[in-house]
């Protein structure tokens, strides 16, 4: 069953407010599961459920929250109904099948910016742990041994430490590490040398990181990509004076690899919080003299637990209610930034009209983002009006998520375009929908903010959107304003707001009218004869 089935049947769906049955089967901090039960959600706390039990708990739930011990694998996706988001208290994704979720519709969300601060700090402290030697120290201490000389270290200072994965995660370890009197150097495909040199770090190839570098730590995602990127090849390109450390994920670091050459003095030292397998109790890494592990405690601490929870319960409310996921995964959008953020319920509003103006017949929609607004990563705007668009057309309930393969399933070729000037100058920004000869535009305008209508069909406009409305195309003439309001008022058909848009040169106007009211078919089809009327449409009748 696909997102679209599960949400028509779901009564909570129709976003009115309804109760959905939240499922969480791993600790999350109380304050965020507070905030789902604050917002009238049932909290179904169901510990350490995995494989068939996690199915059998998941009959009847809209949502599921986990931390890494839960396994959301495609089987059991398979065998849930009605599911419609995945949220993961944290930042890793490997416990979750992701492409599994995306095709059956499931949104899945984590809260990647909760635990940035904890992990940076506990790099560092591995970091400075293993270029001391304090916990052998400490440890032949306690056990009665004072070996000063033994557990020499070594200063940070003037070292290079390598970073590979510049993120939020990667910025924060690199900005504590200038603190320290460190030169940093990175690797991140996805980082310029330019953007790095604002950070003050030189970008490098992986192989010249390496090879230049004193500490190595790792700060990337799982995925394909990443699993056993550090491996031996790898290892054998750097100096013997190299200290690696890992507070991201487990099999990036190929451990066998990584053994054998602190084994056979290839590398100086290591430093994990985290190995392939968890939990894990035993390893040829813990025997070594030159090795500092942690339990995976890179998010352990009280202010992680905490933003994480609350994160996660915020990114669920906003799924639940259909509304833009800020942390989404599988939307195919960037983070929406302050600037674009007021302009997606815009988005969705035109895509909405415009589907009334058209619909449901067009083979291609463009949508456009022009002016200030034009200079970002659009595609949250051009997924918003999309969103619109194919609510109005489609019978599937239409989401962030499936609103690409829906407009496919509908032959819908969908064109995006954003450009940094604006057509009509009397505007800052303007979203644009067109196919064929039809367009709309909308922009927020005053100090409010307040959404506009400004050109339908090439007639200029200024009415904001409104429930119903009647868009009124006739021939540019006397008479024909006054015979639609007589209509109107002899039907009892409140006029809200009306506005009249003329093209002089083609003898053409439009009445774009918002009323109190759906107007009735038969005052419509009355509108349709009084001469000089070309069109009328109705919207949200």
């Amino acid at each position: 069953m696909g997102y679209a089935t599960k949400l028509a049947s779901a009564p909570w769906a129709r976003h009115d407010g309804g109760m959905a049955r939240v499922v969480v089967t791993e600790e999350i901090a109380e304050t965020g599961l507070d905030r789902l039960r604050a917002a009238g959600h049932e909290v179904d706390v169901r510990l350490g459920l995995n494989g068939a039990d996690l199915v059998e708990a998941l009959r009847g739930a809209q949502a599921l929250i986990v931390r890494s011990a839960t396994m959301v694998t495609a089987e059991v996706l398979a065998a849930t109904s009605g599911l419609v988001v995945v949220g993961r208290a944290g930042v890793g994704l490997d416990n979750v099948d992701v492409t599994a979720a995306t095709s059956a519709g499931v949104m899945v969300t984590n809260a990647p910016e909760s635990n940035i601060v904890s992990a940076a700090e506990h790099t560092i402290a591995l970091l400075m742990s293993m270029a001391r030697n304090i916990p052998q120290a400490h440890a032949a201490l306690v056990d009665g041994r004072w070996e000063r000389s033994k557990w020499e270290g070594v200063e940070l200072s003037g070292k290079t430490l390598g970073i590979v994965g510049l993120g939020r995660i990667g910025k924060l370890v690199a900005h504590r590490a200038l603190g320290l009197g460190m030169k940093i150097v990175a690797f991140d495909p996805y980082i310029s040398a330019e953007r790095g040199r604002q950070l003050n770090v030189d970008m490098l190839p992986l192989d010249q990181l390496v090879a230049s570098s004193d500490f190595l730590t790792v700060h990337l995602p799982k995925n394909k990509e990443t699993v056993g990127l550090i491996n031996r090849d790898v290892l054998l390109k750097a100096k013997p004076e190299l200290r690696v450390i890992n507070v991201a994920r487990g099999g990036i670091i190929v451990e066998q690899d990584l053994f054998e050459a602190l084994r056979d003095g290839l590398v100086a030292g290591a430093a994990l919080d985290v190995f392939e397998c968890e939990p894990l109790v035993g390893s040829p890494l813990f025997s070594l003299p030159n090795v500092v592990v942690t339990p995976h405690l890179g998010a352990s601490t009280r202010e992680a637990q905490e933003k994480a929870g609350e994160v996660i319960a915020d990114m669920v409310q906003l799924a639940l209610a259909g509304d833009f996921v800020p942390f989404a995964v599988n939307v195919d959008a960037a983070e929406a930034n302050e600037t674009l953020k007021p302009f997606i319920p815009l988005a969705e509003r035109l895509g909405a009209l415009f589907a009334d103006i058209v619909g449901d017949t067009s083979l291609e929609v463009e949508i456009e983002a022009s002016g200030e607004i034009g200079a970002y990563d659009t595609r949250i705007i051009t997924l918003a009006a999309l969103k619109g668009f194919l609510g109005r057309i489609s019978r599937d309930a239409v989401t962030y998520v499936n609103a690409p393969s829906i407009a496919t399933n509908h032959g819908i070729a969908v064109r995006e375009r954003r450009r940094d000037d604006v057509e009509h100058q009397d505007y800052m920004n303007l979203i644009t929908l067109r196919s064929g000869s039809r367009n709309i535009s909308g922009t927020l305008a005053g100090r409010r903010r307040e959404a506009r209508i400004v050109l339908i069909d090439d007639h200029l406009s200024d009415v904001p959107p409104a429930r119903y409305m009647l868009i009124v195309r006739n021939d540019d003439r006397p008479g024909v304003i006054g015979r639609v309001g007589t209509v109107l008022g002899e039907a009892g058909v409140n006029i809200d707001n009306m506005d009249v848009g003329k093209i002089p040169e083609a003898g053409s106007a439009m009445m774009m009218i918002a009323t109190a009211t759906p107007t009735p078919e038969s005052v419509v089809d009355q509108l349709r004869r009084v001469p000089g009327i070309v069109e009328v449409i109705t919207i949200g009748g």
